[in-house]
């Protein structure tokens, strides 16, 4: 089945910014969004380098990432270099509020295969946290913005429950500098760990910002554990390309 966005997407408004607070309206305008068409479908790529954990070797990555925002969704596909050549695959995907995440070496041996509610939470922090790829999900009816600080906004997602169970949410503070570019994104996120689940705090410093898709984005960002021990910072990528509206294969 393939997942069409509307033949002619409505405008992003400067009405539509009104009700949130100063820092986050500063973020929004700043990425050029007002007259932008509202974003349904996404497909980015990404480059960078990655490892699983702190004495781990780092390992270059290229990935492609496909969104939609209504519902909210993610499916992300990795290969990473080991030993000289792209053997280890990674994907992780997000879908009706729930989190499925699984690697493999050569196609052969599975080095992680994790679902469960921790993971779903997980899930759901990653796809609040990559919206800013997509900046007019700030806009959802699923996301509450709050003022934080003269220069911080606090985002808060919301996933539905339906009728036998309870809405689930996730927060997250993301800090602008005075121009309205983003600077970081912390939130509460649940962290594997040897088998077990712990909740840590997770942030993204974003250390560069570009144009991709007419729009001026975060393109570049490191993955941080804030643990007691001191920082794991285990992942930093950069997005090469970006496209919006676009058909795509369901996941």
């Amino acid at each position: 089945m393939v997942i069409l966005p509307p033949s002619a997407p409505r405008a992003v408004t400067l009405d539509l910014l009104d009700p949130l607070p100063e820092p986050a309206r500063r973020y929004l305008l700043h990425t050029g969004i007002v007259g932008h068409p509202w974003i349904y479908t996404v497909r980015l790529k990404q480059r960078g380098v990655f490892r699983l954990g702190e004495k781990k070797p780092w390992m270059p990555l290229k990935a492609e990432q496909v969104y939609t925002t209504e519902p909210p969704g993610f499916c992300w596909k990795a290969r990473l270099k080991m030993f000289g050549l792209w053997i280890v695959y990674g994907c992780d995907t997000y879908k009706q509020g729930h989190g499925h995440m699984f690697g493999k070496v050569a196609g052969l041996w599975t080095i992680f295969d994790a679902r469960g509610e921790p993971l779903d939470q997980a899930s759901m922090v990653r796809y609040l946290n990559e919206m800013v790829w997509f900046p007019t999900a700030f806009l959802s009816d699923y996301i509450t913005v709050r003022s934080a600080s003269a220069d911080s906004f606090e985002v808060t997602y919301t996933e539905p429950g339906g009728a036998v169970a309870q809405d689930r949410s996730v927060t997250a503070r993301l800090t602008v500098d005075e121009a309205g570019r983003l600077t970081n994104f912390v939130a509460q996120r649940y962290r594997e760990d040897h088998g077990r689940f712990t909740l840590d705090t997770w942030a993204t410093p974003f250390s560069e910002h570009g144009v991709r898709a007419e729009l001026l984005l975060p393109v570049r960002g490191q993955a941080v554990w804030k643990l007691a021990q001191g920082d794991l910072v285990y992942a930093d990528l950069t997005i090469t390309s970006v496209e919006y509206n676009i058909p795509l294969e369901e996941f």
